[in-house]
């Protein structure tokens, strides 16, 4: 099989719409001009429905849309999207599908996440959880992990120009393939969802990397994507650890030059690298952070 192209799908450096420049002063009293990321309210339609209203970066906006309704088992893996309406002047994007939805009873209880942009799911996420089953063959050689975070770190991305940002990357194998960026990770994460619904990306020989916490939220989406295999540069959460052991989810936290955690699905790592082969620098240079 041909590699496939890395970053085919990355944050767009030149649109100057995800951006501002403020004026304020630094730590010597002197005025500067510094970029900021923009938060923009969306509106997420399912049909006829108002769903929710998501604080967003404000691109791919039909991604986001898609993968959110995924996300919170109200799209189907079998649904067929007939359109997909968005208004830049309103903020506002509309998922039609065939089949018709209707969601009030479900919506009537909602979860506040640890997510940061405050995320929401809804009460019966977990009633199909227990249902889900992971790629037990799905493998990670921990030279791709090394790989992935170096490509990713040092990638020129929104972060390193205007900060506040989480980062989440598709992978196969060591290639990343899509990373998208957003001011709450659990917007990221759906971007990427709408995007493997939209393109029929296959997620079983798949690998998710993000910058930020390896929380229960977390788990729970990377496992509904039907990914096996998921990595951060950050730490874990007692809950995010305790639903990627009920999920046989791989969790593989603080992979930070030589050094990784591996919290659960220990079977899928392969140890193929010697980490006194790793040079310092390149270990340092591939730690630069896309958390704020």
């Amino acid at each position: 099989m041909n590699k496939r192209k890395e970053f085919f799908i990355s944050p767009d450096l030149d649109n100057n719409n995800l951006t501002e420049t403020i004026e304020c002063v630094n730590e010597t009293g002197h005025n500067i001009t510094l970029p900021v990321v923009k938060e923009v309210p969306l509106t997420i339609y399912l049909n006829k429905q108002e769903i929710v209203t998501a604080m967003t970066l404000g691109d791919m906006p039909d991604l986001l849309a898609v993968g959110y309704l995924l996300n919170q088992n109200m799209l189907k893996q079998n649904d067929v999207i007939s359109e997909i309406n968005y208004d830049e002047d309103l903020q506002v994007v509309i998922i039609r599908t065939n089949r018709q939805t209707n969601y009030e009873k479900k919506m009537e209880k909602k979860i506040r996440t640890s997510g940061c942009a405050v995320g929401t799911v809804y009460g019966d996420i977990m009633n199909d959880f227990s249902s889900i089953h992971l790629n037990p063959k799905a493998k990670i050689k921990t030279s791709w992990i090394y790989n992935i975070s170096k490509k990713v770190n040092t990638r020129p991305s929104l972060y390193l120009k205007a900060g506040a940002l989480h980062g989440c990357v598709l992978c196969h194998k060591d290639t990343p393939l899509i990373y998208v960026e957003d001011v709450g990770r659990h917007n990221a994460v759906d971007k990427i969802a709408g995007w493997m619904f939209l393109n029929k990306e296959e997620a079983k020989d798949k690998i998710f990397y993000t910058t930020g916490r390896l929380t229960s939220e977390m788990v729970i989406k990377t496992a509904q994507m039907g990914i096996p295999i998921l990595i951060s540069r950050s730490g874990f959460t007692e809950s995010g650890v305790k639903l990627a052991k009920e999920a046989g989810l791989t969790l593989i936290g603080r992979a930070k030059g030589k050094r990784m955690i591996i919290a659960n699905g220990i079977e899928r790592v392969i140890f193929d690298t010697d980490t006194n082969s790793i040079k310092v620098d390149d270990a340092i240079s591939a730690q630069r952070s896309l958390i704020n």
